[in-house]
């Protein structure tokens, strides 16, 4: 059963974004996943194309050479609000929501129909990994005499040493062997700004299962992800910081 958390009125997230890897007959052409556009144009008129580089070496004897190029491997399509984006890649499909956040429903709801598009012109073979990351922006006002006031693993010094901190960034990957997956969490501090320090707290949680997930096991954890990042967010935060969002 899932827990329940409490939904915050004035909740911190900047972006949040539901991503599916997929493996793709090698035969696809890439302009075949733009076939979508014409269906999702009235939401989101603004196409990108996505490319990524290549780095070709060739040995030649007495000389090396390197060549490099860029291909085309998606498109990215832009809501007019620009609040939304979509990605739909030769790897993946990945929908965004940047802030401010609208609710969970209605972020999922979005995303499964623009991947039942998605899946239609590409045919996946394979489903190899769901994730879903948000980040969030926690705006603490200054100043702050200890972070621990607001976090609960905060950044930790020496006794012996000066206590100021100027900026911090902590990473931990954790497993949850109940629902098969695993988090990777994110504190960063990075500088403050005039009269608040704007702590970023980034929760990225992903299931990977390189032989396959059944697309209704996909959802599935999908919705197991979200219990996952809340449990982890919750727990990231005091009750302090809570009443700030509420």
């Amino acid at each position: 059963m899932l827990a329940e958390y409490q939904v915050l009125r004035r909740a911190p997230i900047s972006e949040a974004l539901i991503d599916i890897r997929v493996k793709l007959s090698s035969k696809l052409d890439v302009r075949q996943i733009d076939s979508i556009y014409e269906s999702i144009k009235p939401d989101y008129p603004q196409k990108l194309e996505q490319r990524i580089s290549q780095v070709q070496v060739e040995q030649k004897p007495g000389e090396g050479m390197v060549k490099s190029s860029t291909k085309i491997n998606g498109y990215r399509y832009i809501s007019s609000d620009k609040k939304q984006i979509i990605q739909a890649r030769l790897d993946g499909f990945t929908f965004s929501r940047l802030h401010p956040y609208i609710t969970w429903e209605a972020l999922r709801s979005e995303a499964y129909r623009l991947w039942l598009l998605y899946k239609e012109v590409t045919t996946p073979e394979l489903i190899t990994r769901v994730a879903l990351r948000y980040i969030n922006n926690l705006n603490i006002p200054m100043p702050i005499k200890d972070f621990s006031e607001f976090l609960t693993a905060p950044p930790v010094i020496p006794d012996e040493l000066p206590q100021g901190v100027s900026s911090f960034l902590t990473r931990v990957i954790i497993h949850e062997p109940s629902i098969g997956a695993d988090g990777i969490i994110t504190h960063a501090l990075e500088q403050v700004v005039t009269d608040v320090a704007p702590i970023i707290l980034d929760i990225d949680v992903f299931k990977f299962k390189p032989d396959g997930i059944d697309e209704k096991d996909a959802w599935d954890a999908i919705e197991k992800l979200r219990n996952f990042k809340n449990q982890i967010f919750f727990k990231s935060i005091t009750d302090k910081l809570k009443e700030m969002y509420k």
